[in-house]
């Protein structure tokens, strides 16, 4: 039987006081949390399966609360994803659904976070993303992203930039959003990375790429926190590897 192997961790980095990232995987959903080591789930390969990380917007109100309610609301959603549209709509729900939450309430008007995630389907696998979090596929010519990242330019001599132009949440006013939607074939050993920018930032995508080569599952996850964490650990650090399996 072909099945789906995720594995996933969420670490609160070196320079953060809390976590502000969550995750989801399947009906299960990890928020403002640490794992301690990673953690892998099986799930046979057939109903949509939603894979996502969230990452709430640092330097505005909770943050973590607007990413538990993203991915509360696509664990709840996710048997139901079966197809680019039916994604862009979740998304969408999403966002009204961190706006709705912070309506009328000071402490949360402008919370926000970005996501990122992959619904993985029988025969292909939909990634999609609103923010600078990622999706990658990992095969054997190079790191490919998939996802799209809403984030400007960087300045000149860096390589990455904090400033995003599209989130979750994060106006005080209701601001829709336009989803980045890709459907991407899917084979038995096939390789996809979600995360957050708390991985990305720190370590390029050569060495990302470097230790899916020589890593699977378990261990290609501590590897990546190491790096991440070996670079400063500047940021929350979620990511979730899927491996298809036959």
């Amino acid at each position: 039987m072909r099945y789906v192997a995720v594995t996933a961790l969420s670490d609160i980095g070196l320079i953060r006081d809390h976590n502000e990232d969550s995750l989801v995987i399947g009906p299960w959903t990890l928020c403002g949390t640490v794992t301690e080591n990673p953690q892998t789930l099986l799930f046979p390969l057939g109903t949509p399966l939603v894979v996502a990380v969230a990452d709430g917007l640092g330097g505005q109100p909770a943050g973590e609360v607007a990413s538990a309610l993203v991915v509360r609301r696509l664990a709840s959603l996710g048997p139901s994803l079966d197809g680019e549209e039916a994604v862009r709509e979740a998304v969408g729900l999403c966002n009204r659904t961190v706006y709705s939450a912070a309506d009328g309430d000071p402490a949360l008007i402008t919370m926000g976070t970005t996501v990122a995630g992959a619904v993985v389907l029988p025969e292909s696998l939909l990634a999609f993303n609103v923010g600078d979090s990622k999706v990658f596929g990992s095969a054997d010519d190079a790191l490919q992203q998939l996802s799209v990242d809403d984030s400007p330019p960087p300045a000149p001599g860096r390589r990455t930039t904090s400033a995003v132009t599209q989130t979750l949440g994060g106006s005080p006013a209701f601001t829709a959003v336009t989803p980045h939607v890709t459907t991407s074939p899917l084979s038995a050993g096939a390789r996809f990375l979600v995360c957050t920018d708390g991985l990305t930032d720190p370590v390029p995508d050569d060495e990302v790429d470097g230790l899916l080569r020589v890593h699977d599952d378990g261990r290609a996850a501590f590897e990546l926190w190491k790096a991440a964490i070996e670079a400063g650990g500047p940021d929350n650090i979620t990511l979730a590897l899927i491996r298809i399996g036959s």
